[in-house]
């Protein structure tokens, strides 16, 4: 099975949830291997407080300052190394991995995030959070990925606003795999509870995307 790769449409669009529910759904290991900004936490940390087996990996780049990887990196006197990350990357079982903003979030002076997918060989499931303006974002990150020949398994919406969900579907020809509902603070049993809730969908769209 090729790595889930959970990219969002921007920043605070519930990657983070998603690859929470994610991993739950997969019985997989989840894994963010560049967190820039951890003031209140890490992704990792918030993440493995809400799975009922708490299976992560450590960052590869844990930066501290809250910015673009490339800009925090720069901050610390280190440049990020895609070579790094993929010897870092596990080579059994199920892995989810969570990207730092969108795709085109620069990781150093020449690559991004678009280009760590690539040389993870991942499978990318898309998040999209209902917004005014989430279609030119959602339309823009799908066409990236396509001008980049991404294998996209579809798109999970969190939120609800309108009926934007049919439509970015529809005009970027990916599927819905699912829609998460707004929770303030979602805890372990939200995660388990969405998890078992999409479980059959989200398997059924890696199986056709493969």
């Amino acid at each position: 099975m090729k790595p889930i790769f959970i990219s969002g449409i921007g920043t605070d669009v519930g990657k983070t949830v998603v690859a929470a529910i994610v991993t739950e759904a997969l019985g997989a290991v989840y894994w963010k291997p560049v967190q820039a900004g951890f003031d209140q936490g890490t992704d990792t940390e918030w993440v493995a407080g809400r799975l009922s087996d708490p299976r992560v990996l450590t960052e590869t780049y844990k930066l501290a300052f809250p910015a673009s990887p490339h800009i925090a990196a720069r901050r610390e006197g280190i440049r990020i190394s895609l070579d790094r990350i993929v010897e870092a990357m596990p080579a059994d079982g199920p892995l989810v991995v969570e990207g730092a903003g969108g795709l085109l979030v620069p990781l150093n002076e020449e690559e991004f995030v678009l280009d760590l997918v690539k040389r993870l060989d991942a499978r990318v499931i898309l998040v999209s959070r209902n917004y005014l303006g989430s279609i030119n974002h959602s339309l823009l990150t799908a066409a990236v990925c396509r001008a980049n020949g991404l294998d996209v398994a579809g798109w999970i919406f969190n939120d609800q606003y309108l009926d934007y969900e049919r439509e970015i579907a529809a005009w970027s020809a990916l599927p819905v795999i699912a829609t998460i509902p707004f929770r303030q603070d979602p805890d372990e049993a939200f995660v388990a509870a969405q998890a078992e809730r999409i479980r059959g969908r989200l398997e059924a769209c890696l199986l056709a995307s493969a």
